[in-house]
């Protein structure tokens, strides 16, 4: 009996710290929407017919998929040549991936607003060769929303294409290569379905962290590309409006749980995950 205890015990501070972390604020979360200023749900009635926060629903999966497709775009070609290098030359590579993570989020976004802007680099420098003769409208933009969480969300992604490729056997590929698949079908029937568990964390993890976005789309974008998480903190910071404030994040919760949903439907999440472990 005391045996089987210890593992219970062992799990205690855990299971308290997702308690206290995650738990509880969910709870009270879910209560304030439904019980202030009084019982009912006259805030969700609200998001439903203010045709405002559902075109704002709708810009915020669609920029956080548009983000995760361009993601997965760029760094499966980028993790499939790291996992092939040396060793050394791999983890050199994969410490320039990482290094934008020693400088803030806020100083990156702002850093694209140099770049992007009207008087900006890019603009100078395309008028400098005649490319265009007049400024190209790069910044408060979708475009400058995009650039900007790709450039923040694109290492997650290749971390998680490169965990799982790292250990893909190259001997598969010739394996088939030799029974006389021509390189372009050995990849596709043979390495792709194998990155798959790589293509599918990388894919959840940057649409999760995409939904909730403030800062890039905040300062790049314009008033087209106004995500949810921009709402949530005008009502609580500005209306003090804290019990709308916690419908709306009630139903990004949802939302992000119903793309995560569609991820498992289409993609098999849960066995490709499961699988890989």
């Amino acid at each position: 009996m005391r045996a089987a205890r210890r593992p219970l015990l062992a799990l205690a501070p855990a299971v308290l710290y997702l308690l206290v972390m995650f738990v509880i604020p969910i709870v009270v979360v879910l209560a304030m929407s439904v019980t202030a200023p009084h019982v009912g749900l006259q805030h969700y009635a609200r998001i439903v017919t203010a045709p405002v926060y559902l075109r704002v629903f709708s810009a915020t999966v669609q920029i956080a998929l548009g983000v995760t497709l361009v993601s997965l775009g760029l760094a499966y070609p980028l993790a499939y040549l790291l996992s092939t290098l040396a060793p050394r030359a791999s983890i050199v590579l994969l410490g320039l991936v990482i290094l934008p993570w020693f400088t803030s989020l806020l100083v990156r976004s702002f850093a694209w607003m140099v770049l992007l802007g009207q008087n900006g680099v890019i603009n100078r420098a395309l008028l400098s060769v005649g490319v265009i003769g007049k400024p190209l409208p790069l910044l408060y933009s979708a475009f400058g929303v995009y650039v900007g969480m790709v450039h923040i969300l694109l290492p997650y992604m290749v971390l998680a294409l490169y965990s799982v490729m790292r250990g893909i056997d190259r001997g598969l590929l010739q394996a088939a290569q030799s029974s006389g698949a021509p390189p372009w079908r050995a990849f596709v029937h043979v390495y792709l379905p194998l990155s798959l568990p790589g293509v599918t964390a990388g894919s959840l993890l940057v649409f999760v962290m995409a939904t909730g976005f403030y800062v890039t789309p905040a300062l790049l974008g314009g008033p087209h590309q106004t995500m949810i998480a921009q709402l949530i903190t005008s009502e609580i910071n500005e209306a003090v409006n804290w019990e709308f404030g916690a419908a709306l994040s009630t139903v990004l919760l949802l939302v992000t749980l119903a793309g995560l949903a569609a991820f498992n439907r289409f993609l098999g999440a849960d066995r490709l995950l499961a699988r890989d472990a």
